[in-house]
C-alpha cells in the first residue's frame, strides 16, 4: 500500500510516531533516558495509535483537524514524560527538568486546541474525546511521579477518572451525560498544575505535600458532586 493510500488520519499519526521516537532520541542524548524508557514510550505510542485509529473509524473522519493536531502534538509530549518516569521508577534518578518542561508546555498547549477547535469551526466529539484522553493520562503519569516523593496516596488523582469509568460498566445511570461546568474544569486543571509543581521539587516537601492534598480534596468534591447529579438524575425506568 503506497503512503498516498493512507488515510490522512493514519499519515498523520505516522508522523507524529517519528516525531516521537526524534524527542525519545534526544532525550537518550540530553537526559539519559535508558531502554526502559524507551519500552514505556513505544508501548505508549503504540496503544495510542490503536485506540486514536479505532476512535477516528467510529467517528466516519479521514482525517485529524487542526486543533486535533494541537492534540497530538501533546500526546508527543505526555509520551516524552511517560518514558521519563518509568526510567525514573526503574534507576531511581528522574529527569526531572526535562519532565517539568514537557509537562509544562503539555498543559499550556491544553488551553490551545479548544481555542484552535473553536476558531477554525472543527471542534468535534471526537477531538473533545480525545483531549480529555490525554490529559487524563498525563495526570496519571504524574500522580505516579509525586507518589514516589509524597506517598502512594498521590495515586488517587491519577486513577479518580479511571475509576470513575469503570464504575459507569457497573452502574448505567452514570453514564449520562453530565452538565458542563466551568468548576469541574478548572478543578481538573489544577491537577495538572500542582502535579507539575509538585514534581518540579521546588517547594519544600511539607508544602507540595499540602497542595497534592488541596488537589485531591479539590477532585474528590468535583467526582462526588458529579456522582450525586448522576444519581439524582437517573431518568431510567
Amino acid at each position: 500500500m503506497t503512503t498516498e493510500a493512507l488515510p490522512r488520519s493514519t499519515q498523520q499519526q505516522a508522523v507524529s510516531a517519528v516525531v516521537q521516537v526524534v524527542l525519545l532520541g534526544a532525550l537518550s542524548a540530553g537526559a539519559g533516558l535508558g531502554p526502559v524508557g524507551w519500552l514505556a514510550a513505544i508501548g505508549y505510542t503504540v496503544g495510542l495509535g490503536g485506540l486514536l485509529t479505532a476512535a477516528v473509524r467510529r467517528a466516519g473522519v479521514s482525517t485529524l483537524g487542526p486543533a486535533d493536531l494541537v492534540t497530538l502534538a501533546r500526546a508527543v509530549l505526555v509520551g516524552g514524560v511517560t518514558a521519563l518516569i518509568a526510567d525514573g521508577l526503574w534507576d531511581g534518578d528522574t529527569a526531572v527538568a526535562p519532565l517539568v518542561l514537557m509537562a509544562t508546555v503539555a498543559l499550556v498547549l491544553d488551553a490551545v486546541d479548544g481555542q484552535v477547535a473553536r476558531r477554525s469551526g472543527t471542534a468535534s466529539a471526537l477531538g473533545a474525546r480525545f483531549d480529555m484522553e490525554v490529559d487524563a493520562f498525563l495526570v496519571l503519569v504524574l500522580s505516579v511521579h509525586v507518589a514516589a516523593l509524597a506517598g502512594p496516596w498521590v495515586l488517587a488523582i491519577g486513577v479518580m477518572r479511571y475509576a470513575f469509568v469503570a464504575a459507569s460498566w457497573i452502574a448505567p445511570w452514570m453514564r449520562s451525560p453530565l452538565p458542563t461546568r466551568y468548576s469541574a474544569k478548572a478543578v481538573a486543571a489544577v491537577q495538572g498544575i500542582v502535579l507539575v509543581v509538585a514534581a518540579s521539587e521546588i517547594l519544600p516537601l511539607p508544602l507540595a505535600v499540602a497542595l497534592v492534598a488541596t488537589a485531591l480534596a479539590l477532585l474528590l468534591w468535583s467526582f462526588g458532586r458529579d456522582v450525586v447529579w448522576l444519581w439524582r438524575n437517573d431518568s431510567r425506568p
